[in-house]
């Protein structure tokens, strides 16, 4: 047990604690926006700001940070723009960043050695700084995703809608782009650039099983993300094996293992619904569309059941499920 009060392995233990908690905290946007590979592309994109960082003599970290931050920028702006949807611009990002990296690696001569600690982790050589780093970065993106949670929740769910409440879009579509590609730069050193995406998703994929509400899947997100990274880190430690591809694995054995418990909490739910299930290759019978002014807004905390619906989320209000579509609420 000496071995966790080691300096290196306190260090380590909390890098992976800020990392498991901020990771699936944006990982949670990302799967509403079905973006799921946004942190695989975004990591690419970092190999070139890491080799660029051991080309010039800077820190690997504070370029992978901007070079991540620019990725994301353009990820937003070529999928915004309708030049190209978000897969086809994830994909030029994960290709470009690749070769940028190799490039600038080569040229950097001895830099392919340092670049593996960042393609695979190396969370139990990491040095003080580069923690406060980590935790200072962390706790920037747990607080805007908190504290902008019901905007950030109204563009990841439904932009059509989002815009006409009068909210800005496109500054939040890029701030989501931006925490992720933030995440991803202090998840490096973790759990690696190949491996990050895995930390941000899995977690949400985890805690979906069991929770409806978006606020509630991203608290269990946090914890099992958290659970699953000093899980992963305690194991390598002993058994000498790497931290970054355990604490996946560690991440993937407690989806397998709650899903079977997860398949009986949905059914219990789905018996529990007052509506049927409707199947999305067939019309709806009985849809309405309230054009009123609805006299209700509803969202996160509105008081009545969110039910999701295909791509999404219908509100229980009145013996309807109220969706809202655009300017109106579409009822059935």
């Amino acid at each position: 047990m000496d071995v966790l009060l080691a300096p290196f392995m306190l260090r380590a233990l909390l890098a992976a604690a800020v990392t498991g908690l901020a990771a699936p905290a944006v990982g949670t946007y990302l799967v509403q926006r079905r973006l799921s590979l946004m942190g695989d592309g975004i990591g690419h994109v970092c190999v070139t700001g890491v080799a660029l960082g051991l080309l010039t003599g800077t820190s690997p970290t504070l370029t992978a940070v901007v070079v991540a931050i620019l990725g994301a920028l353009l990820i937003e702006l070529i999928r915004s723009t309708g030049r190209a949807t978000g897969d086809v611009a994830l994909a030029l990002l994960f290709y470009g960043g690749i070769a940028g990296g190799l490039l600038l690696v080569s040229l950097a001569g001895n830099g392919v050695f340092a670049l593996q600690q960042y393609l695979f982790g190396s969370i139990t050589t990491i040095s003080a700084s580069s923690v406060v780093v980590s935790v200072a970065l962390a706790l920037v993106v747990l607080v805007l995703s908190f504290a902008l949670l019901p905007q950030l929740f109204s563009v990841a769910n439904d932009e059509d809608y989002a815009r006409t409440t009068g909210l800005s879009v496109r500054f939040y579509n890029v701030l989501i782009s931006v925490l992720a590609a933030v995440t991803v730069s202090v998840a490096m050193r973790t759990v690696g650039l190949l491996l990050v995406s895995a930390l941000m998703i899995i977690p949400v994929a985890t805690a979906q099983q069991f929770s409806r509400g978006f606020r509630v899947t991203m608290l269990g997100a946090m914890a099992a993300g958290t659970l699953a990274a000093l899980t992963g880190v305690t194991v390598s430690a002993f058994a000498d094996v790497p931290p970054g591809a355990t604490i996946v694995l560690v991440s993937l054995a407690g989806f397998a293992g709650t899903f079977p418990l997860g398949l009986v909490v949905q059914r219990r739910r789905l018996a529990r619904m007052p509506f049927p299930v409707l199947d999305e290759r067939e019309p709806a019978d009985g849809h309405d569309t309230v054009e009123e002014p609805h006299g209700h807004e509803h969202g996160p905390g509105c008081g009545h059941p969110a039910v999701e619906h295909g791509d999404h989320v219908d509100y229980i209000h009145g013996g309807h499920r109220h969706a809202a579509h655009g300017g109106h609420y579409d009822e059935h």
